[in-house]
Formats: structure tokens, C-alpha cells, sequence
């Protein structure tokens, strides 16, 4: 398989798709990866490393993507390289569709075999999706904390407080990898947590596994409502596989809450949980809607490029090892749950979520 790793251009995207120990592997079974010069810079892997781990480099994106069949990628494509793509082309990355209906039409349209780390699915886990869950939780707490500060817009309170003086409330929708790994880093903090969801069984390992100042509550309309008065930071990190995030905080319920509050949106890359929510980057991470500070920067995990590109390769590298081996085609019955991560394939959608979101039609595969 000749397979191409393109240097990411979102906006302050500095992850690759692909470690030179990755290539390694590819490599040392005989298929050809090509990496654009620079591309693993950002996460501080050079053009020596992936020459030394058998890569050929070229100079540009379009080199890369002329020379391969298949395209790595970390962050879903954006419209100024939808020119170079090849009709047909299988293509292997984040995609969110269900948030980006252009992207949506342009794969269909292109006929691109277009499998999703997001929506791979292994025994009800998204094993592609945690990693860089776990990395945004974590930052989602941090970010909270941070952004809480006067000088950030937010209350000045200090999440764990000090003796004698009141600790912030942080309240977590969703307990899944990327809520456990939030609740995690603002219990560490200090911070009064509260963790909602709708399962019960998650919910009892969560107040097995947690820390004292962790506390776990059923999630419903009422219960958040109740919690909004006395919040300082809200970490949203419901998600649905596939689809866009349900819309859990309305922008009715922001004048309910305390000036200079802060609300973290994990799930801005599936449209976000909040009603009020849009997407910002690392230069300009914030705005405030009704005296509530809004984090909604759509690639976290590009914050710390080294830890996620790292992480993300462990995750993808034995899925990418078999569609290698096999191809788009041979992929689907050699490793069965590949089936859940096509999510375009020759002019058809195969992701029901993402079809009832756009409003297009549903291909079965």
C-alpha cells in the first residue's frame, strides 16, 4: 500500500498522523509511506526520524496525496484540500461529520472511502476516540481553572481554594473517558465535583473510582438545573457516536448562573453541548454570552501535540496495519469493526447518525 501523511493545516494544528515509530511498522512490511517535509515538526518528531524509519519525504500536500492510495490524517480535511484528493482515494482520520455537512457532500461527491477513528466501535468503546478524550478532559479542567481567573473573565475564584476560603464547583456532563479523565484533574485541583449521567452503572464505578470530593448524580433537566446557581465551571463531554451532541445547557439557562463563570465545550467538534457554544482556537479561545466565559476551541488536544500524536498512533496503528494489508474492501471482512468506521464509500453515506443529520440519504453497507 502506498500511504501518504499530509502536514495538518487546521488552524493551529500541530499533531501528525503518524510517529516515526509508526512508519516503522509500516514500513518493515513492505508498503511505502509518504510523509510531507515538516509534518511530524510540531509534535517534535523531524525529517531525519522518518527517514531513518524508511518514509520518503516530499516537499508538498499535493505530492503526498498524488502518490498515494491511502491518506493518514489527524483532523478532518478542510475545504482547501479538497482539490487535492483523488476520486476514489481512502482516507483514514477524524471526520465529524454529523458537525460539517460541506465536508459531508464534498467525500460523496468524490467517492472517497472514508473510514472515521471516531465512530470505530469495539464492544460499545470508541477506542479511537479515547485517547484524545482523555487529553481534552484533562485540558478541560485545567482550561476551567485557568479561565476562571479575573484576568481570564472568570470570577477569581482558585479551584481548590485555600484554607479558610470556599473551593470552586465543577459540574461534568458525561462520565465517559473524557468526563472520568476531567473529573479526575478537578478533583486533583481541589474543586467540588459533580459528575451527571444516565447510566447508573457507569455512575456507580465512577463513585467507586473517584476521590471523596467527587460526587455523582442522575442526570435529567432538573437536577442540572438545580446545580447552575452555585457552578463555577461546567465541563460538557456528552457525546453520541456519529451524531451531533444534544444541546444540555440553553442559552435560556446562562443569566441563571454566577458572572464570570466558565463553560468548556468537549464536544464542539460533534457541534457542541452547549446551545450557546461555537468553535474557537488556542489564539482565541474564549468569548462570554450573558457574563458566562465560553471554551469551545475545537482541537484541544493540539495544545500538547507530542502526548496526543503519540497517543493517538498507539490507538491507530493496529486498524492502520490491517487496512494497509488488506485495502478499503478487504478491510471490511478481515476486521469486521472497521464496518463502524466507513463512513462514505464509493458516492454512498454509511453513517445513519451522520444521514440523519444532514438530511441525506442512508446507504447500509
Amino acid at each position: 500500500m502506498k500511504i501518504g501523511v499530509p502536514t495538518e493545516v487546521k488552524t493551529e494544528e500541530y499533531r501528525v498522523a503518524v510517529t516515526p515509530s509508526g512508519v516503522r511498522e509500516l514500513t518493515a512490511r513492505a508498503h511505502t509511506v509518504y510523509v510531507q517535509r515538516g509534518a511530524g515538526n510540531g509534535s517534535g518528531f523531524d525529517d531525519n526520524q522518518y527517514t531513518a524509519a524508511g518514509a520518503t519525504l516530499l516537499d508538498d500536500a499535493k505530492a503526498v496525496f498524488d502518490a498515494a492510495d491511502l491518506i493518514v490524517k489527524v483532523k478532518e480535511p478542510i475545504a482547501q484540500e479538497y482539490p487535492l484528493f483523488k476520486e476514489g482515494q481512502t482516507l483514514f482520520t477524524y471526520l465529524h461529520l454529523a458537525a460539517d455537512a460541506p465536508l459531508t457532500q464534498f467525500l460523496i461527491e468524490k467517492k472517497i472511502k472514508a473510514f472515521a477513528y471516531e465512530t470505530l466501535s469495539v464492544n460499545g468503546r470508541l477506542p479511537l476516540l479515547e485517547p484524545m478524550s482523555e487529553v481534552a478532559g484533562k485540558m478541560a479542567s485545567i482550561m476551567g481553572s485557568y479561565h476562571l481567573g479575573r484576568y481570564q473573565g472568570g470570577r477569581g475564584i482558585l479551584a481548590g481554594g485555600v484554607v479558610g476560603t470556599e473551593r470552586a464547583n465543577y459540574v461534568i456532563l458525561g462520565g465517559g473517558v473524557a468526563g472520568l479523565a476531567a473529573a479526575q484533574v478537578a478533583a486533583g485541583l481541589g474543586a467540588n465535583v459533580t459528575i451527571l449521567d444516565i447510566n447508573l452503572a457507569r455512575l456507580h464505578y465512577l463513585d467507586d473510582v473517584l476521590p471523596a470530593n467527587v460526587s455523582t448524580r442522575y442526570s435529567t433537566a432538573d437536577a442540572l438545573e438545580s446545580l447552575l446557581p452555585s457552578t463555577d465551571v461546567i465541563v460538557g463531554t456528552v457525546l453520541i457516536p456519529g451524531a451531533k451532541a444534544p444541546k444540555l445547557v440553553t442559552k435560556a439557562m446562562l443569566p441563571g448562573m454566577q458572572e464570570g463563570s466558565v463553560l468548556v465545550d468537549v464536544s464542539i467538534d460533534q457541534g457542541g453541548c452547549f446551545e450557546s457554544s461555537h468553535a474557537t482556537t488556542h489564539t482565541d479561545p474564549t468569548f462570554t454570552v450573558d457574563g458566562v466565559v465560553h471554551y469551545c476551541v475545537a482541537n484541544m488536544p493540539g495544545a500538547y501535540p507530542r502526548t496526543s500524536t503519540m497517543a493517538l498512533t498507539n490507538a491507530t496503528l493496529p486498524y492502520l496495519l490491517k487496512l494497509a494489508e488488506t485495502g478499503a474492501e478487504g478491510v471490511l471482512e478481515a476486521m469486521p469493526v472497521m464496518q463502524s468506521a466507513l463512513n462514505t464509500y464509493a458516492g454512498k453515506l454509511t453513517n445513519l447518525p451522520v444521514a440523519e443529520a444532514h438530511g441525506l440519504e442512508y446507504s447500509p453497507l
